[in-house]
C-alpha cells in the first residue's frame, strides 16, 4: 500500500512536471468586460501580440461587455480552469458590484484567482466647452443657475454615485442620464445633448487636447503628467468612491504552474520601457503589474473599503 501510495504521488509530480514544461500548447482566450474599442480591450489585444510571439500560441480576445459588467464576470467564473482561459476585469466585478447589485451571477471571493493588476485607469470628468465653465464651482453655478436642465453620464455605478456624492455636497442640479457606452458619451459631449461626463481619460484624451471638451478633475492621487493644471477630485475635496483598475484573473481552480507562467510574461510585457510608455502612460493609465498575492490583498482591501463607501452614500443596489 505504501509502494502504491509513493507511485501514485510520482505520477501526480511527473504530471505537474508536464503541465509546465508544454503550456501553452495551444490558444490562450481573453474575456474582457470591454466593448470592441474599449480600454482594456485596446490593452488587452495590444498585450497579446507581444505574448504571442513569446507564447508562441495566439491570444484569442472574447468582448462579453454589458449588465454592467457582470456578463463578463460570469463567463470567468464559468469557463474552464485548465490555464487555456483567463480575464481581464475592472474593479466592479471584482470589488464592488456585490454590494451594487442584489444578486449576480458570480462569486467574487471565492471565483477567481488573481493574477495582476495591470493598470489604474484614471477618470476624468470633463464638460463640453461650449458650457464655459473652467472649474466644478463654476458648474454647480451654471447648474444651479439652469435647474434640471443639464445633464450627465457615466458608464459605471461607482462614478455615478462620486457624482451623486459631489452634487448633495454642492446643491448642483444636473441630472443623470444613462450611456451604453464610450462612444455615446462622446457624441453627448460634442453635440451638447450631455454635457457633463466622468469617464477613462483614453477615451477623451483627443478631445481634451482638442479643446472640444474641458478636463475639470482626474481621479487619481496625483495630477495626470498629461494635464498638469488639472486638478485631483481629492485636491478639491471631493475623495473618490474607488480606483478604476483592471487586472488579470483566472477561473477558480486554475493549475497553480500556468498563473505563474502567464504572471511571468503579463508582467515582463507590462514592464517593458517602451511597451509601457505608449500603451499605458503615454494616455493617461497609470501602470502597476504586481504579483498574484499583492493583487488578491489590494482586491480585498477594496472590496471592504467600497462596500464601507456604498453603504455611506445611501446607494440602493438594484
Amino acid at each position: 500500500m505504501r509502494h502504491f501510495a509513493i507511485t501514485l504521488l510520482a505520477l501526480f509530480i511527473l504530471a505537474g512536471q508536464t503541465y509546465a514544461q508544454g503550456y501553452p500548447n495551444k490558444p490562450i482566450r481573453v474575456i474582457t468586460a470591454n466593448s470592441a474599442g474599449g480600454t482594456s480591450d485596446i490593452f488587452v489585444r495590444a498585450l497579446g501580440e507581444e505574448m504571442q510571439k513569446r507564447l508562441g500560441q495566439p491570444i484569442v480576445v472574447e468582448n462579453r461587455s454589458g449588465g454592467g459588467m457582470n456578463i463578463a464576470g460570469r463567463a470567468c467564473a464559468e469557463a474552464a480552469n485548465d490555464g487555456y482561459n483567463i480575464c481581464i476585469l475592472p474593479n466592479e466585478v471584482l470589488t464592488l458590484n456585490e454590494f451594487t447589485y442584489k444578486s449576480i451571477p458570480y462569486n467574487p471571493a471565492k471565483d477567481f484567482e488573481p493574477i495582476t493588476n495591470c493598470f489604474i485607469n484614471t477618470q476624468v470628468l470633463v464638460v463640453s466647452s461650449a458650457l464655459g465653465v473652467n472649474s466644478l464651482a463654476e458648474l454647480a453655478a451654471l447648474s444651479k443657475s439652469k435647474p434640471g436642465t443639464l445633464s450627465y453620464s457615466v458608464l459605471a455605478i461607482p462614478m455615478q454615485i462620486t457624482f451623486e456624492n459631489w452634487k448633495k455636497s454642492t446643491g448642483a442640479d444636473i441630472v443623470m442620464v444613462p450611456s451604453r457606452g464610450g462612444s455615446d458619451m462622446v457624441t453627448g459631449l460634442l453635440t451638447g445633448t450631455t454635457p457633463v461626463a466622468i469617464v477613462g481619460l483614453p477615451n477623451f484624451l483627443p478631445h481634451i487636447r482638442s479643446g472640444a471638451v474641458k478636463a475639470l478633475a482626474v481621479d487619481s492621487e496625483t495630477r495626470s503628467p498629461l494635464f498638469p493644471d488639472v486638478p485631483t477630485l481629492k485636491e478639491l475635496g471631493f475623495p473618490n468612491l474607488a480606483p478604476v483598475y483592471f487586472g488579470f484573473v483566472a477561473p477558480a481552480g486554475t493549475p497553480k504552474d500556468a498563473i505563474k507562467r502567464l504572471h511571468e510574461e503579463i508582467v515582463a510585457i507590462g514592464n517593458d520601457a517602451s511597451f509601457r510608455q505608449r500603451r499605458l502612460i503615454d494616455i493617461g493609465i497609470v501602470p502597476v503589474f504586481d504579483t498574484p498575492e499583492q493583487f488578491g490583498a489590494y482586491i480585498l482591501s477594496q472590496r471592504a473599503s467600497g462596500k464601507k463607501l456604498i453603504e455611506e452614500s445611501g446607494f440602493q443596489p438594484r
